[in-house]
């Protein structure tokens, strides 16, 4: 099982970025997907998840309106668009696979890729 993150970087504030996770090894399409943040001293929060067949997403207060999550299925692929972006986005960005099957949760993790927001 891989999931890989790309497309995070360097951007100044009211900028765009766009993260891609590139997913393999499992039945991507079975999977709800998330974006996690985590930024220095700071908990794990969830910024965004996207159903399995990406009929339904969510988004975390901080971001609504701002960034956008979705999904290609055919690619095995999530990915989050992040527009106007502020310093407080500044973080490493993980990308995450769930799914419940009964009793049993299948939870999958990508290595995380850096986003800083700053002039």
């Amino acid at each position: 099982v891989q999931l890989v993150e790309s497309g995070g970087g360097l951007v100044q504030p009211g900028g765009s970025l766009r993260l891609s996770c590139a997913a393999s090894g499992f039945t991507f399409r079975r999977y709800a997907m998330r974006w996690h943040r985590q930024a220095p001293g700071k908990e794990r929060e969830l910024v965004a998840a996207i159903s399995s067949a990406g009929s339904s997403t969510h988004y975390a207060d901080s971001v609504k309106g701002r960034f956008t999550i979705s999904r290609d299925n055919a690619k095995n692929t999530v990915y989050l668009q992040m527009n106007s972006l502020k310093p407080e986005d500044t973080a490493v960005y993980f990308c995450n696979a769930v799914r419940r099957d009964g009793l049993r949760e299948y939870d999958y993790w990508g290595q995380g890729t850096q986003v800083t927001v700053s002039s």
